[in-house]
């Protein structure tokens, strides 16, 4: 008898202290809003039903909504008296007087439950259900205590913050009304054609009947339901004394009539910036930082957009798109399909950091469709040579080594690859930023066999390509599928000194009551180039802008420091242009989805980088307004020969300023390397006093000329040559004419 009081007594404090930890663990949970934590007062006092949730440009102003809600907010001011009554007769006439939860109306449901043997009543109030909207969307279906118990707790804490008044313009403006759309005001233009503000007493009794079943009773899906809804409503509003008895026979006779269009959003998503937004919110959610409960609507979006930038570049894209079309059209090229059609798209991001600040996937926003700036992978065509040079410079070229560019033949087993340049055009030998400004495609593939394919696409891997670059020759001219995405990204070590950037779009997400759900960490990038390498590449890149195939950005009126590379595929099925400030790296592409050519003098050049400048003036600074590019330490200049790449002398041919890393200018003059070089210890004939006429010189050398390949490089020695002997003539024949009349003069002086 004793052990079985004590085993008992065991069981009954076992008993106590299990409902103990028990209710100490619900009322946490309860508390603690079931483990997610309840919004403070401030927050729920801020708190709007969302309109579609917003993506915030880098100063906060708007982009654009992130999802389509069809809804509108309007103040409790601009809802008639008789609306607000109606859906407080239906929805809950004792909303006035209970603290969030209808304790009589729990009863009252708990005991018609019981009767019936399953929940047939319900007793949630206006204040429940606008939490039960807010907070547990993704339990609206779910019947169980765990749910309701949490709309108690929530509709507590909103009685506790709010007013009366604040909880029903709340809910007014959050309750789904059938038809895809939320809210009175959006419900009122669509079924009737106009606001809140001008309903009749018979519209208000239609929308308070729409809660309790939106899809059921909405007139639009089925009018003999929604009139005998309306019926019902009546009853409750003569019953609640809404209105006098005459007021209510004249609102019951009303017909119904509807507005023949529905009610369509004019705040709709209209940034391809939100297309690629989406994707980061989707890796956030897959890793559960974002709560999958929360759809886009309820959030609010920090991004890297550049609000101006991102409007000029989706405009720049759409109106070059179009007039390569025309274009295409005039020249015989017509569209037939839309796969077909000129697409575009365009990357920009601060070099420095990698943030984006502009994105197109295509001319026309296509909702949830193909972002062609991040997916379409395509031939890079000569954008790629950068990479080509870099890797050059990185093993012992310099910006005046000699290359020939000349046609040149590879063979591959049975296979023999002959790549031409542009209009089969050939310099000869020409130096390595020549070569780079010219696009020449012959000196390019002579550069990566000295270099190796694989260095140089290790070093485009490293610098933020991320597609697969085959090993073969034909890489050096771009014979890989990348998107318009990485290659900007690879481009920016060249801009910031050679450190590698992480691209982002996003820095901070927070929920509809403004709670923080993420928040991007601040990464420190890579070394993949040295800032000697990178200083040169961008001087180099720099004279394809001011003198070679980017010239088109010049002409557009672009000034300040710019570099850039443009890009043609065979037959100008794709055309590039990458380019580049102190500030801002940009990529623009054209190309149709189908691929084929854009017209028969489709290029990089004369299509990409006038875009390319028209996005730069009407979306960003001046880049006259940058601090323009400086050497580095490390970097020495030298005024070199272009013909020979050596040291400038008077007596060779034109010369620039050339840079180079210290150890690696050119020591040996011109003189002894180029083909024409004269010397004071080698006089030309015509100084041993024979007579030579200027005009015979021009016709030998026009002669040679003839014979000899008419090059750029030939004519800029030429035309030293040609000064100099017209000078040397010159002199020639004044001392001619001074020894004649000394001549004479002595003549006269011994016969007077």
């Amino acid at each position: 008898m004793l052990r079985t009081n004590r085993n008992a007594r065991r069981v009954a404090f076992g008993a106590t202290v299990a409902g103990v930890v028990w209710t100490m663990v619900m009322g946490t949970w309860w508390w603690s809003c079931g483990w997610q934590g309840c919004p403070t007062p401030t927050q729920l006092r801020a708190w709007r039903p969302t309109e579609g949730g917003a993506l915030l440009a880098r100063d906060s102003s708007v982009v654009s909504a992130l999802s389509a809600v069809r809804r509108v907010n309007v103040p409790l001011t601009r809802v008639p008296a008789h609306v607000q009554a109606a859906f407080i007769a239906v929805e809950d006439r004792r909303f006035h007087t209970h603290a969030g939860v209808d304790w009589r109306g729990v009863m009252r449901a708990s005991v018609s439950n019981l009767r019936a043997g399953s929940v047939r009543e319900g007793a949630s109030t206006i204040t429940m259900q606008l939490a039960r909207n807010v907070f547990l969307g993704n339990r609206a279906t779910e019947r169980s205590w765990g749910r309701k118990l949490l709309e108690w707790r929530y509709a507590r804490l909103l009685e506790a913050s709010l007013s009366k008044e604040q909880i029903l313009e709340r809910y007014l403006n959050a309750i789904y009304l059938g038809n895809g759309v939320y809210g009175v005001e959006a419900a009122s233009r669509d079924l009737f054609g106009k606001g809140i503000g001008d309903v009749s007493l018979a519209e208000a009794a239609m929308l308070a009947g729409l809660p309790k079943a939106p899809s059921s009773y909405s007139p639009r899906n089925d009018r003999v339901k929604a009139l005998a809804r309306r019926a019902v409503v009546f009853d409750v509003l003569e019953r609640e004394q809404v209105a006098d008895a005459a007021t209510l026979r004249a609102a019951r006779k009303s017909a119904l009539k509807l507005a023949r269009r529905e009610f369509v959003l004019t705040r709709t998503v209209d940034s391809w910036a939100v297309e690629a937004v989406r994707g980061t919110l989707d890796s956030l959610r897959a890793a559960g930082v974002i709560p999958r409960a929360l759809n886009d609507a309820q959030l609010r979006v920090w991004s890297t957009i550049d609000r101006r930038a991102q409007i000029a570049a989706e405009r720049a894209i759409a109106a070059g798109a179009a007039q390569i079309d025309e274009e295409r059209s005039w020249n015989g090229f017509p569209v037939r399909r839309a796969d077909e059609r000129t697409q575009g798209a365009l990357v920009a991001m601060d070099p420095s950091t990698g943030a984006v600040r502009a994105i197109v996937g295509g001319r026309r926003l296509e909702r949830k469709g193909f972002n062609r700036a991040m997916r379409s992978r395509r031939q890079p065509g000569s954008t790629f040579k950068p990479f080509v040079y870099a890797a050059a410079l990185m093993h012992g070229f310099t910006p005046a080594s000699m290359v020939d560019d000349e046609p040149v033949e590879i063979s591959s087993g049975r296979d023999t690859w002959r790549p031409a340049n542009y209009g089969d055009e050939y310099a000869g030998r020409i130096t390595l930023r020549d070569a780079l400004m010219r696009s020449a495609n012959a000196a390019t593939v002579r550069v990566s066999r000295d270099v190796g394919v694989p260095v140089i696409a290790s070093l485009a891997h490293a610098q933020g390509i991320t597609s697969d670059l085959p090993q073969v020759p034909a890489l050096a001219l771009g014979a890989a599928a990348v998107t318009p995405f990485e290659l900007t990204t690879a481009y920016a070590p060249f801009a910031n000194g050679g450190m590698r950037v992480v691209p982002h779009i996003v820095e901070r997400v927070e929920d509809q009551f403004g709670r923080l759900l993420w928040e991007r960490k601040a990464t420190s990038g890579s070394r993949v180039l040295q800032p000697t390498d990178a200083f040169l590449v961008t001087s180099l890149l720099e004279s394809v802008v001011d003198k070679g195939t980017g010239r088109a950005v010049r002409d557009a009126g672009i000034r300040g420091p710019v570099a850039g590379k443009t890009g043609t595929t065979n037959d100008g099925t794709d055309v590039w242009f990458v380019g580049y400030t102190p500030t801002l790296v940009a990529g623009v592409w054209f190309g149709a989805d189908n691929p084929q050519p854009l017209g028969w003098n489709a290029s990089g050049g004369r299509l990409a980088a006038p875009v390319w400048a028209r996005f730069v003036r009407d979306g960003w600074h001046s880049p006259e307004q940058d601090t323009p590019w400086r050497p580095p330490p490390g970097i020495e200049s030298r005024q070199i020969d272009i013909g020979t790449g050596m040291l400038a002398s008077d007596w060779c041919g034109p010369s620039r300023r050339e840079y180079f890393r210290t150890g690696t200018q050119p020591t040996g003059s011109c003189e002894g390397a180029a083909p024409f070089a004269m010397r004071d210890d080698d006089p030309p004939d015509w100084h041993r006093g024979d007579d030579v006429d200027v005009d015979d010189i021009s016709a030998a050398v026009e002669s040679i000329m003839e014979k000899t390949r008419s090059t750029e490089k030939v004519r800029n020695i030429t035309d030293r040559v040609m000064r100099e002997i017209k000078r040397a003539v010159e002199r020639e024949r004044r001392e001619r004419r001074d020894r004649e009349r000394r001549v004479s003069q002595r003549g006269n002086e011994e016969h007077p």
